[in-house]
């Protein structure tokens, strides 16, 4: 292929146009990726404690606990639909299926009472 040197020059340019700009697109979008899951943690972390001390102080099945368990699974939903994954705070692990329970804190329940009633 026998191209003119000057459009050897403009394709040259062009090209690092072209990698310089996805270059800064990609840059650009990886703090507000991070402020994303940043953001998401810290989300069901709160609602993950808030579910703990509502157990802990009114009950497994307490309209406070009830209560505190649908923030849970909101916070999860927030993280899903906005990353296809939602951040586990007991395991301390990202998960990327949908494969979360609305009741997963029945072994808390559980240790929790054999704490209280030996």
């Amino acid at each position: 292929m026998n191209l003119p040197h000057r459009w050897l020059h403009y394709l040259g340019k062009t090209a690092l146009l072209t990698a310089a700009l996805a270059a800064f697109a990609t840059l650009g979008a990886a703090p507000s990726l991070r402020a994303d899951e940043n953001d998401c943690q810290r989300r069901v972390n709160r609602a993950d404690h808030r579910l703990h001390e509502a157990i802990e102080h009114h009950g497994y099945r307490s309209p406070e606990a009830d209560s505190a368990r649908h923030s849970l699974a909101e916070a999860r939903e927030h993280c899903w639909s906005n990353g296809h994954r939602w951040w586990d705070s007991d395991s301390r692990s990202w998960h990327t299926d949908r494969d979360w329970r609305d009741e997963d804190h029945e072994n808390y329940h559980r240790d929790h009472d054999r704490d209280e009633h030996p």
